[in-house]
C-alpha cells in the first residue's frame, strides 16, 4: 500500500509542477527560471508545514508520511527533501555536515549537469 501511496502522491506532484510551470511561463517571460524557483521554494515551504504537522501536531497523519513528504513533495521538488535535510543536520546542530551538504549538493549538482550535458554531446 505504501507504493501505491507513494506513486500517486508522485503523479499528482508532478503533474502540479508541470502546470505551475505551464502557469509562470505563460504569464512570465525571462530567461530567469522563475517557475524553478518558485516550485523549489513552495515545496520547501510545503515540505516544513508536512514536517511539523506529521511529526509535531498531528501523529496521526503519520500513515499519509509517504503520500505527502515522498511522493507528492518528492515529484513536486527534490529540493524540499534537501531542504529538510539541511535543516535537521543544523537542528542536531551538526554544522559541518550541514554546510559540506549544502556547498557539495550545490557545486557536484551543476558540474553533475555539466558532466551529463558534455558527455551526451560527446556520445
Amino acid at each position: 500500500m505504501t507504493y501505491l501511496m507513494i506513486a500517486f502522491g508522485g503523479a499528482v506532484g508532478a503533474l502540479s509542477r508541470y502546470g505551475v510551470a505551464h502557469w509562470v511561463n505563460q504569464h512570465w517571460s525571462s530567461h530567469f527560471p522563475l517557475a524553478t524557483l518558485l516550485v523549489n521554494v513552495s515545496g520547501s515551504c510545503l515540505m516544513g508545514v508536512a514536517f511539523v504537522m506529521v511529526n509535531e501536531r498531528m501523529p496521526s497523519l503519520e500513515p499519509y508520511r509517504p503520500l505527502i513528504m515522498v511522493g507528492f513533495l518528492g515529484a513536486f521538488t527534490t529540493f524540499s527533501t534537501f531542504s529538510l535535510e539541511i535543516v535537521s543536520l543544523i537542528h542536531t546542530q551538526a554544522w559541518l555536515s550541514a554546510v559540506s551538504y549544502l556547498l557539495l549538493s550545490c557545486f557536484l549538482g551543476v558540474l553533475g549537469l555539466a558532466v551529463g550535458i558534455a558527455l551526451a554531446r560527446f556520445f
